[in-house]
């Protein structure tokens, strides 16, 4: 197999991963709206608004320019956030709101969270995504959370697949 069709391969899988994630991610969220408890929020600079120390977030509460380490397990309520000059997994680098009153499906969702992140892969990373050693996956709205809390965001998240990094993706043109 050659290196583009290993690639592909490994695309398809972390798409397959993205949905698996994205599902109760959003589904967690919902259960804890509903038990009232509190959503951790990262602590951030009050100037910069970065994340200044290591925690749990809510989903809902990450934004672009976010750190984090890949969530481990199953089903998660809140991801887990870092300050971009510690050693990372991930990144958020994009994120922009779906349209629509009736949720689409999932694999419309998933199409759409998928070319948008695309679109705005290479104004981020300052290469092609095709020509990138880096790779993405959104975290995208699910049924329940679209009809019970009105969720429509899409995360971009961008990471290397070679393994953490430290500091921002932005400009890497790698």
């Amino acid at each position: 197999m050659n290196s583009t069709s290993r690639r592909a391969l490994t695309r398809i899988a972390v798409a397959i991963t993205a949905i698996a994630v994205a599902v109760p991610l959003t589904g967690c969220s919902i259960v804890r709206d509903v038990l009232g408890a509190p959503a951790p929020q990262p602590e951030r600079d009050e100037t910069t608004q970065e994340i200044v120390s290591e925690g749990d977030a809510d989903v809902f509460a990450i934004r672009v320019g976010d750190c984090m380490n890949e969530a481990s397990a199953e089903t998660v309520s809140a991801v887990p956030v870092v300050p971009c000059d510690a050693p990372h997994d991930e990144e958020v680098f994009y994120d922009f709101t779906l349209t629509g009153d009736e949720f689409p499906g999932e694999e419309a969702v998933q199409t759409q969270a998928n070319e948008g992140c695309l679109a705005q892969f290479e104004a981020f990373v300052g290469v092609a995504y095709e020509s990138s050693t880096l790779d993405f996956y959104p975290y995208s709205p699910t049924a329940e959370g679209w009809d019970a809390i009105g969720d429509r965001t899409v995360s971009c998240m961008i990471y290397d697949p070679a393994g953490q990094v430290t500091g921002t993706l932005a400009g890497a043109a790698r």
